[in-house]
């Protein structure tokens, strides 16, 4: 019982869920057809990304403001990541009617 208390304060729990939501993010981006599935796949990558700082940064360093800082540097960049996607696949929604990545072979250059 002892050792289920103590539970939150080892590293491996954490880095092991922060594995499970990269791969989880990179299986999505290689089955996912539509290109909101693969922003959401994307987004648990960083979220995953997030989550190793903080864990890495919690146990292992001895600076505990340089993980936090590294984090709010990659929710800024998932936040221009989704405007940016977001406003790509609207675009491409107007001109094809569809969101499935396999619709777009006008695209290949």
């Amino acid at each position: 019982m002892n050792a289920l208390l103590h539970l939150h304060e080892r590293p491996a729990i954490y880095l092991i869920v922060a594995a499970f939501l990269l791969a989880a993010g990179v299986y999505g981006l290689i089955r996912r057809r539509t290109l909101i599935g693969m922003l959401i796949a994307g987004e648990l990558i960083f979220a995953a990304a997030s989550l190793n700082f903080m864990a890495v940064n919690r146990f292992f360093a001895p600076d505990p403001s340089v993980g936090q800082i590294f984090v709010l540097f990659i929710m800024g960049l998932a936040a221009a990541e989704v405007a940016i996607a977001l406003s790509i696949i609207i675009a491409v929604y107007r001109n094809y009617r569809s969101i499935h990545s396999g619709d777009m072979s006008e695209l290949k250059g």
